[in-house]
């Protein structure tokens, strides 16, 4: 039996930081967690925290791509290389995000993710797709080939369904072909977002009637508030059972507004994403991806338009930046990039350090992550 014991930090529990905690790993699950001296366990690999902290591991709801490799290639080795490389900034489970594009070529990447889905990707796991677009508002498609925008048809997203590979989908509520697509998604239990849309407070409302509780990424690709008009954007800071993705680059959003999001939310109801596109971890350049030359300067990927197109962000780097923004102690900020992803993909032994929980663990030096366990197994290690 491969065990492994942690000692000598703080361990971030589902009941709280525990001071002086040890927990202990066995065959990819968290067999046991306690306070004070740790059992002696011989057989044991003992991993000393030496005063840093174990937390759980961080998921990744919305991610295209990295290190030079995207969603869209449709292929594994794209897929483990975007895993391995997520694993070493705290990630230990995402889905992996495609984008607009026709039939064929959803069909492929969807593909694709199914056979990743089944492997080891020597990096976070992949749980499955979240499939962002092509049933979206043609005005508010952000970096989406406006020629490949489409209202979502039975037939064709059908298939898609039946993949089993889709755990989250984005639509824009106004067009009643989505929401007949909504109903079909949340009867198979997939999470349904909202989102490059310019529906009004009424149709976010109608949505949510019907089953959707997720806003994608929050105040872009949507009307901006207005006071009598709040449309998608005064319904997710209002409506309390729509969870929001934010992206906290400090590009996407002001500080004021993280600030104003989490106030109107609270963590509970906030998950941050990254949205990273094929140039995270990559250096400045012109990158040529989803039909479009995208160009990153000093970390910004936009379109020739002036556009964001997606991010170059971490989620580590993303976890610290709303600390900091919002002025949060790791306890309260934790939950977005833990809990919250966990309970919105219906994930029950994931986000959460408790006895029975995968061993999904990451170790953190208030900063970054330090070391990465998926499972029981660990794939990055500076300790």
């Amino acid at each position: 039996m491969e065990c492994t014991l942690f000692t000598g930090g703080t361990i971030y529990t589902a009941a709280g930081p525990w001071p002086g905690g040890w927990l202990l790993v066995s065959d990819g699950t968290i067999a046991d967690l306690g306070r004070g001296a740790p059992p002696v366990l011989p057989e044991a690999h003992i991993l000393d925290l030496r005063g840093r902290d174990l937390l759980p591991g961080f998921i990744d709801m919305h991610t295209h791509g990295a290190v030079g490799r995207d969603v869209m290639e449709a292929e594994p080795a794209a897929l483990c290389a975007i895993a391995r490389f997520l694993g070493q900034h705290g990630v230990t489970s995402f889905l992996a995000s495609t984008i607009t594009a026709a039939p064929r070529q959803i069909d492929a990447a969807l593909d694709a993710i199914s056979k990743v889905m089944q492997q080891n990707t020597g990096g976070a796991q992949l749980l499955g797709a979240h499939l962002e677009g092509p049933y979206i508002e043609a005005a508010r498609r952000g970096a989406h080939d406006p020629a490949q925008i489409r209202l979502a048809r039975a037939e064709e997203y059908n298939a898609y369904l039946k993949s089993g590979a889709i755990k989250l989908l984005t639509i824009a509520p106004e067009f009643p072909e989505n929401l007949d697509l909504l109903s079909a998604a949340v009867s198979l239990g997939i999470t349904v977002a909202l989102g490059h849309s310019s529906s009004t407070y009424e149709q976010v409302c109608q949505a949510v009637v019907l089953g959707a509780t997720q806003i994608t990424h929050l105040f872009n690709a949507m009307e901006p508030l207005h006071h009598r008009t709040p449309g998608m954007v005064g319904a997710a800071l209002t409506l309390p059972n729509l969870t929001c993705e934010v992206i906290a680059d400090l590009v996407h959003l002001a500080v004021p507004v993280l600030q104003l999001a989490y106030s109107a939310k609270g963590a509970e109801r906030l998950a941050l994403i990254t949205d990273a596109m094929s140039a995270t971890g990559m250096s400045d350049g012109e990158y040529h991806i989803w039909g479009s030359s995208i160009t990153v300067r000093n970390g910004e990927a936009r379109t020739p338009s002036g556009t964001l197109a997606g991010s170059t962000l971490t989620l580590e780097r993303g976890l610290v930046n709303m600390m900091r923004a919002c002025n949060l102690s790791l306890e309260q900020a934790l939950p977005m990039v833990t809990s919250v992803p966990a309970r919105q993909l219906h994930l029950e032994h994931k986000g959460k350090i408790a006895v029975g929980n995968d061993a999904d663990l990451v170790v953190w030096d208030g900063k970054q992550a330090l070391m990465t366990m998926v499972r029981g197994k660990i794939l990055y290690d500076t300790l």
